[in-house]
């Protein structure tokens, strides 16, 4: 059965992301070590420590089926249909682009709701991922993520996008984490709890 999961890097005031989506103080976690670790990307080839490298190895193999919204989907040019962990993805949309065709790989939806449920049926038993903060917010306030994964980076951008903004559903509640210490990054993934 597929876990899902939203990952992203995060400063440590909770930000993704600087006001204008520049994200170099806070990816030098990913070329910060000697371990290789190769992605669905030729180009990219990841380098870090030794335990970063079994995070970031779990996030390729285990990956079905990647979620985002449009917005991300736009910065990127749909990872030129070949996201780096390899996986199929799908994104939240209420305006498809005009040449879908252009990704092949690429699912379009209407709803946080309707894209979970075809990532879940893409991945076919494999982890889905979501990619995007506001569809992450939009996910869990709706129940529909599992785990909520953070790898912390030791720096404070003062603003920026935030991780989690402006939940409607909150207080969510997460059991204690499971920490991975790495080299740049400490990585936190925490079980969400459901309600009994």
């Amino acid at each position: 059965m597929s876990t899902v999961y939203t990952h992203m890097t995060m400063s440590l005031d909770g930000y993704i992301a600087d006001p204008d989506d520049g994200i170099d103080e806070l990816f030098g976690w990913y070329q910060a070590g000697d371990v290789a670790v190769p992605t669905a990307d030729e180009g990219l080839t990841l380098r870090v420590d030794p335990d970063s490298a079994e995070v970031l190895r779990g996030f390729v193999s285990g990956t079905g089926a990647l979620v985002c919204g449009r917005r991300l989907f736009d910065i990127t040019d749909g990872w030129n249909d070949n996201h780096p962990v390899g996986a199929p993805v799908v994104v939240v949309t209420h305006r498809p682009p005009e040449d879908t065709k252009k990704w092949p790989r690429t699912t379009f939806a209407g709803s946080v709701e309707e894209g979970v449920a075809r990532a879940k049926e893409i991945a076919g038993g494999k982890d889905v991922s979501i990619a995007s903060a506001d569809i992450a917010r939009q996910a869990v306030d709706l129940g529909l993520v599992d785990e909520v994964q953070v790898s912390l980076v030791p720096v404070l951008l003062g603003r920026g996008i935030p991780y989690f903004a402006e939940l409607t559903g909150a207080p969510h509640h997460f059991d204690d984490p499971v920490v991975v210490q790495g080299k740049g990054a400490t990585h936190l993934r925490f079980r969400v709890r459901r309600a009994e």
